[in-house]
């Protein structure tokens, strides 16, 4: 399993662009992507914040998306301030999500996929071993 919580900051002034561009993205992933168990967005308290909570199968099926085609064509950078990914650990008999765990890719992974894992690699926090 992967699970993810995403940080977003959207400039300001385009987060109704932004929010343009998600709608497809989620109808996408939601329709394309058979290892997506969860792939959700929300505004934030602050103006210009969201956060999208991303679940999928595996770490392989967090970087097939990643590498899809719905998820390359939007343009996130014109719009991102900042963003950061915060790995999550499901916590078994409160969430219907198995634990997070690492994955190696597969060789047939492509290059795209291969950036992807370099830079959202699974981090794994050593507390939540000793509470599984």
């Amino acid at each position: 399993m992967a699970t993810i919580l995403a940080h977003i900051k959207i400039f300001e002034g385009k987060e109704q662009e932004f929010e343009r561009i998600i709608r497809p993205l989620h109808e996408a992933t939601h329709r394309i992507e058979q290892k997506c168990r969860r792939y959700e967005y929300w505004r934030g308290e602050a103006p210009g914040t969201y956060y999208c909570l991303l679940a999928f199968d595996d770490f392989v099926g967090f970087m097939e998306h990643q590498a899809s085609d719905h998820h390359e064509a939007p343009d996130f950078p014109a719009l991102l301030e900042s963003i950061r990914l915060e790995w999550l650990d499901p916590v078994q008999g409160a969430s219907d999500l198995p634990p997070t765990e690492p994955q190696e890719l597969p060789a047939e992974a492509t290059d795209l996929m291969r950036e992807y894992a370099k830079a959202y690699g699974v981090q794994m926090q050593d507390w939540w071993h000793a509470l599984r």
